[in-house]
């Protein structure tokens, strides 16, 4: 645990204040729609046209002038009035015949689905279940089992137990999936499975060339072979004294002392952090508190520079105005990363000016958008979908 002196030298000293590499980069927005879609978006190819289109829940978005298209019938969802049914957006070629599919998890707990991609014919797209459950508010899509493929990690219910489901190949993509269980079944509120669970990531922790996966109270450790026995489970408290009830959790040496430190966000407070790995176990640190609801987080190279960054923002309307700082302006920022061999880091934040009045939702996606080699993001959340193309 830190103590209340700790955090503000980390304050102090953690973020830079005054003008440094980053400030030549600006943004532009463009609004590809006013309503509330999603609360999140995916970036892909769907028409095989060579450009980045944008996904937001049932509809598409087709570049280069945004035309919508809808993969299925589009719910009428209004900010301030409940939820969408829209709360993750991921893309792959999932049947193998050259065009990406889409994949959306609807609501926390629910069962989710695949939409076939039509191939450029006319009408909604064909829906496949995956599996009859989708728990923890932050479910990851990463290869974790070194296959090249991404899978997808999450908990299941009424097993209560984490696991990760792999994309078949063949005909059994259009079958119920596998779901692999990493963890014993156990108390929902303490191993990441009740539907809305807050943390959770994967990440290297202990340095054996393994993924491993991350929430709050702990880690799992990817054994030799992943799919032949349960995971081993090691305790620990990202936060003070509890864990903090976060969304992407991300695995990092920040201090570069050659082992893993996490960073994670508030997904209904206030608070961006970065925990240390001590000799005496985790500690905290802020990063920032200036605004709350950082529901979805990055990790990526902004500025080419080789070292990653950090991308959030603020949810508009995560709890319809309930949260602390609730009613605060919404915005989007990055911090830029410095990272030296046995020194705490050092982050500057960068306000996304063209991005005051968007904000994150529970997922969001990075990429390059317009094709011109630099990081841009995409958007979809109760203030509609945008994106912010980056430019120097």
């Amino acid at each position: 645990m830190i103590s209340p002196h700790a955090l503000c030298l980390t304050i102090l000293f953690g973020i830079g204040s005054i003008a440094t590499a980053g400030d030549d980069i600006h943004w532009e927005r463009v609004q590809l729609d006013s309503r509330f879609r999603a609360e999140g978006a995916a970036i892909a190819d769907l028409n095989n046209d060579g450009k980045a289109d944008i996904i937001a829940g049932d509809v598409w978005y087709a570049a280069p002038d945004w035309q919508r298209h809808e993969i299925r019938q589009p719910g009428d969802f209004w900010a301030g009035d409940g939820y969408s049914n829209n709360f993750c957006n991921w893309t792959y070629d999932i049947n193998d015949d050259g065009w990406e599919d889409v994949i959306i998890v609807g609501f926390p707990g629910d069962p989710f689905h695949w939409y076939e991609n039509p191939k450029g014919k006319d009408g909604h797209w064909k829906e496949h279940v995956i599996w009859h459950s989708i728990c923890n508010e932050t479910p990851q899509f990463a290869d974790i089992n070194g296959d090249d493929r991404p899978e997808i990690i999450l908990g299941s219910q009424p097993e209560a137990q984490i696991g990760y489901i792999e994309i078949p190949t063949g005909d059994a993509v259009y079958e119920k999936w596998k779901f692999t269980a990493v963890s014993r079944p156990g108390d929902p509120m303490q191993n990441g499975t009740f539907k809305y669970y807050h943390g959770l990531g994967v990440g290297d922790v202990n340095s054996d060339r393994r993924t491993d996966i991350v929430i709050p109270h702990g880690w799992w450790e990817q054994p030799a072979s992943a799919s032949s026995t349960l995971w081993t489970f090691h305790a620990h408290v990202l936060g003070q004294d509890q864990p903090q009830k976060m969304a992407d959790v991300h695995v990092q040496d920040l201090d570069r002392d050659g082992d893993a430190d996490f960073i994670g966000s508030s997904a209904h407070a206030h608070g961006v952090w970065w925990f240390e790995t001590t000799d005496d176990g985790i500690r905290q640190h802020l990063i920032d508190e200036s605004f709350s609801q950082t529901h979805a987080m990055h990790f990526v190279d902004v500025d080419g520079d080789g070292q990653q960054d950090i991308v959030t923002g603020k949810r508009y309307f995560a709890h319809n105005g309930r949260d602390p700082g609730g009613l605060d302006p919404v915005g989007m920022y990055w911090y830029r990363v410095e990272r030296n061999e046995g020194q705490p880091p050092k982050f500057t934040r960068h306000e996304i000016v063209a991005g005051r009045d968007t904000g994150v939702g529970t997922q969001f996606a990075v990429g390059d958008i317009d094709g011109d080699g630099l990081i841009d993001i995409a958007l979809s959340n109760k203030k509609g979908v945008n994106i912010l193309l980056q430019r120097r």
